[in-house]
């Protein structure tokens, strides 16, 4: 990860535009190629950022960002106080809390939860940048990542959706959809997930469980 704190300003160019002022600020580049703009007035959510795939394009006093898209990040550095990289490694992941991972743990014993005809290919299916929660089959045997939280929120539709780049330049699982299911979801995050082409589902945890207790008294 590389950290680089410096006074500039910002310019996206594509769908939208969008202008960041001159200013000192924190610019992330991590690992995969993503690269973030942060303030220090907010816990996490950078102020602009390009999504891998991307390439940075470094020349004196200017960067740009370019995904495949051809949308651009224009930052243009007037002062550079400090530019430091670390090596991370590979991270763990996160450890779901209880009722996240057992949220998991029932749509993958009741797979039709997430859409009619779908069946269970795997549990924590692995990817070079983490794990995805379930790898599923459509009614049409099409391949979907399915991501599960307790409350959807934007960064987990920013982690599937780093998965779904990953995993639809693998020819055996290509093309590969992506469902995002949760308790909740913020009216923010279904809005970037449907613009990323990634189907929401709000799932009933207490209703899934009790799919379960069904199941336990069968016999």
């Amino acid at each position: 990860m590389r950290l680089v704190i410096a006074k500039c300003s910002v310019d996206y160019v594509g769908r939208l535009s969008a202008h960041l002022p001159l200013a000192t600020r924190l610019l992330m580049v991590k690992a995969d190629g993503s690269v973030s703009i942060h303030a220090d007035d907010r816990a996490y959510k950078p102020l602009n950022w390009m999504s891998p795939p991307c390439r940075l394009e470094e020349a004196p006093g200017v960067w740009r960002v370019v995904n495949k898209a051809g949308e651009e990040l224009r930052i243009t550095l007037e002062e550079i106080f400090q530019d430091t990289s670390y090596e991370l490694g590979v991270d763990p992941g996160l450890r779901k809390d209880g009722v996240e991972a057992h949220l998991q743990e029932l749509l993958a014993a009741n797979p039709e939860a997430l859409g009619e005809g779908f069946t269970l290919v795997r549990r924590e299916y692995m990817t070079a940048i983490g794990p995805v929660d379930l790898l599923c089959r459509d009614a049409n045997q099409g391949a979907v990542a399915v991501e599960v939280k307790r409350r959807g929120e934007i960064d987990g539709v920013e982690q599937l959706t780093r998965y779904l780049e990953l995993m639809n330049r693998d020819p055996l699982l290509a093309p590969v959809a992506g469902v995002f299911a949760a308790q909740e979801i913020k009216p923010q995050a279904r809005v970037l997930a449907t613009d990323r082409g990634i189907r929401c589902v709000v799932v009933n945890y207490d209703k899934l469980r009790g799919i379960e207790r069904d199941e336990l008294t069968l016999f």
